[in-house]
């Protein structure tokens, strides 16, 4: 007989706040999630990739966006692409990309609290480093609720969504997917989330190329505010998202 353990039940869509509250483990995305994409902060890195392309291969501005651009729609990331086509050092390009100004962005009461509220583990997945994690989330003073991160290094430069890392990242941290929940900006990064089992949140942040997929199946809840969203799931609020209810 199927338990009615919420954490037990195989590829069931948590819900209601109790369901949402009842996960093991909340998988966290890091730039334009865990601080708001309004606040431009990731443009400074995105525009360094430009200028890192530029320098490396001698172009203008211009066509140097135009290549950038292109290896991140090829390859997942930029840096796969400089990886792939001009043998470039992960490490060299990584710190030259996040060397940016975290002013634009500040503490948000509302999510540091819900965070403190949420139960079960949070985890850090991003295509970015472990150091630009730690820099952000310690700048955001939310970097204590948090037990880990698994990084582009620790995926081998393999960037989301392809889904071999997720399963590393789950044997990693000994997460059962379908005990978790994946908080993503980018909709094609839930795909292979929920493809394991977990319940996926998409966060809107009106990016066009971030909404790519958005369509499917594997998108269970959406909002356009994180911190909001968490909040309405500790107090006990229905959270306001929509939810496709496909079996995955």
């Amino acid at each position: 007989m199927e338990s009615n353990d919420t954490n037990k039940t195989p590829h069931r869509i948590r819900q209601s706040p109790d369901e949402l509250m009842a996960a093991e483990v909340w998988i966290f995305d890091l730039d334009n999630t865990l601080y708001p994409a309004a606040s431009k902060l990731f443009d400074q890195v995105d525009w360094n990739m430009t200028r890192f392309v530029g320098e490396l291969l001698n172009l203008e501005q211009i066509e140097a966006r135009k290549l950038q651009k292109q290896y991140f729609r090829e390859y997942g990331t930029t840096m796969r692409g400089l990886m792939t086509c001009h043998d470039v050092d992960p490490k060299e390009f990584m710190d030259y990309v996040h060397d940016i100004d975290l002013a634009p962005i500040s503490a948000n009461p509302i999510l540091t609290e819900a965070l403190a509220k949420l139960p079960g583990r949070k985890v850090i997945y991003t295509n970015g480093t472990t150091t630009h994690a730690e820099n952000i989330t310690q700048h955001l003073q939310i970097d204590h609720h948090f037990e880990g991160c698994f990084d582009i290094i620790d995926a081998e430069y393999v960037p989301k969504p392809a889904t071999g890392p997720y399963e590393t990242f789950c044997v990693r941290f000994d997460i059962d997917p379908k005990t978790a929940i994946m908080v993503e900006d980018m909709a094609r990064n839930l795909l292979p989330a929920a493809a394991l089992g977990m319940t996926t949140v998409w966060l809107d942040t009106d990016v066009d190329w971030a909404r790519y997929g958005s369509e499917h199946g594997h998108v269970h809840h959406r909002t356009v505010d994180i911190a909001t969203w968490l909040n309405d799931v500790v107090t006990g609020v229905q959270p306001v998202s929509y939810t496709h209810l496909r079996a995955h």
